[in-house]
């Protein structure tokens, strides 16, 4: 491409894509971070607290309006429902359970039965908060975390709070109830809450205008027949991958800016809130810390409500049970599924391969840092710095292919009633399953040492 055509490509995607897709967002986003706004200056009024909780439902309420219209419906519907279930079943020693199945149930029917694919798919993801919030709720129950159960301003509250309402992320009850108390405005929670938004429209521009022309115009590559696809499926993958950035860095403004997100270090106050961390996405140690920094709070909640209990199962089946019911909280959705199934083997081969590794060669290569002060022999030198490199290159490669589906292709259609089997089972037939083999090759590499 010669410069004088690709100087007009930049300054068409600046002005055509790059303003028009922020202009397009923050008129969509306005209502929402006023309302955010609002329920923190209301939370700091000197109010009963059960008046505190109703305005937490009402602007949350609000909020989910302004995206989904009637829709809202079923978000509270969804809420009221998982409250009436902790109610009937007070002094059982499996609300957890109990709960989780008739979520599960409601989800179901609801994709499968009450309306219709494309609405659904548009609320998926604020119903998935709203759910991880009530069985959070039930497990701390069952667990006496919590002494009883929340009044209902409390549970609906928490559930359709403002700040998280929309865009997420989960949160703990806790953290609920410490931005309902209102600590004080300062700059420091403005300039962070300001940082964040400004962070999600930059992963915004880069997933909607930049990668999807990263080999063609920013580093122009011309592959083969046989690199081409490979390049094609990394601009797809990246392109994802900002545009999940973007949500999270969203996610982590809303909830700060409505009041949410923040810890006590001695009499300081901190707002620290992490959704996301892209860096440890685009240039990963190993696929486990991949899995961790796409989305830190889901993957705190899965640990804490279904690792630990499934872990009894064993290593893998508790692994795989973790994946299944993140699968399951994201829908019937078969590329979904396919690849969390597919991320939960990985991740398990790649976690055992390099453990034992690290055993046998005394190095530091497992798939999280070490220790400062562990028994490996070898902590620094150049060939444990390269075969840490081995394996990053691997982990790009399988997001890379993993990611290559989320491509809507001709059909636009694609992407609001959900990829279909056919669609990924096409995208990676034609990457001719390569990380299902290289993952294949490490297990039985793993199993001959």
């Amino acid at each position: 491409m010669e410069a004088s055509t690709r100087l007009a490509l930049l300054q068409h995607l600046a002005l055509s894509c790059g303003w028009s897709s922020v202009d397009q967002s923050l008129q969509q986003l306005w209502s929402l971070l006023l309302l955010c706004l609002a329920c923190r200056l209301l939370f700091r009024l000197d109010v009963a607290s059960p008046l505190k909780h109703l305005l937490s439902v009402l602007t949350g309420l609000w909020g989910l309006f302004c995206f989904f219209e009637q829709l809202t419906l079923w978000m509270l519907l969804l809420a009221v429902g998982c409250y009436l279930l902790l109610l009937l079943s007070p002094h059982s020693r499996c609300r957890g359970l109990f709960l989780s199945a008739g979520i599960l149930l409601y989800l179901l029917v609801g994709e499968l039965h009450l309306i219709d694919m494309v609405s659904w798919h548009k609320i998926r993801g604020s119903q998935m908060v709203i759910a991880m919030k009530a069985i959070s709720v039930a497990f701390d129950l069952d667990r006496g975390s919590l002494g009883s159960l929340p009044s209902a301003a409390e549970f609906l509250g928490y559930l359709l709070f403002v700040g998280t309402a929309v865009f997420g992320p989960w949160i703990s009850f806790s953290s609920y109830v410490n931005a309902v108390n209102g600590t004080k405005l300062t700059w420091a929670w403005l300039w962070t809450c300001s940082l964040c938004l400004l962070k999600s429209h930059l992963c915004l521009l880069v997933s909607t205008c930049i990668a999807p022309y990263f080999f063609s115009v920013f580093i122009p590559i011309q592959g083969n027949s046989a690199t081409q696809k490979w390049l094609d499926a990394y601009e797809n993958a990246v392109s994802f991958h900002f545009s999940n950035y973007f949500v999270g860095h969203l996610s982590e403004g809303t909830s700060m800016l409505a009041g949410a997100g923040f810890t006590e270090d001695k009499d300081q106050v901190l707002w620290d809130l992490r959704v996301v961390k892209p860096l440890s996405v685009e240039a990963p140690r190993s696929m486990v810390l991949v899995v961790t920094s796409w989305n830190i709070p889901m993957s705190q909640w899965l640990k804490t409500y279904v690792f630990k209990n499934a872990i009894k199962l064993g290593t893998l089946s508790g692994i795989l049970v973790t994946y299944t019911a993140s699968a399951l909280l994201h829908g019937l959705s078969f590329h979904l599924g396919a690849v969390l199934l597919s991320l939960g083997f990985i991740t398990y081969v790649e976690h055992v391969l390099r453990k034992k590794l690290a055993s046998i060669l005394s190095a530091c290569i497992l798939s999280r840092p070490c220790n400062p002060d562990c028994g490996h022999q070898h902590k620094k030198e150049v060939w444990v710095t390269v075969l840490k490199l081995v394996f990053s290159v691997v982990t790009i490669f399988h997001l890379t292919y993993l990611g290559s589906m989320f491509d809507p292709g001709l059909d636009e259609h694609n992407v609001e009633e959900g990829y279909s089997a056919l669609h990924t089972i096409q995208r990676w037939s034609h990457l001719n399953w390569a990380s299902h083999w290289l993952t294949l090759a490490c297990w039985i590499l793993y199993l001959i040492i």
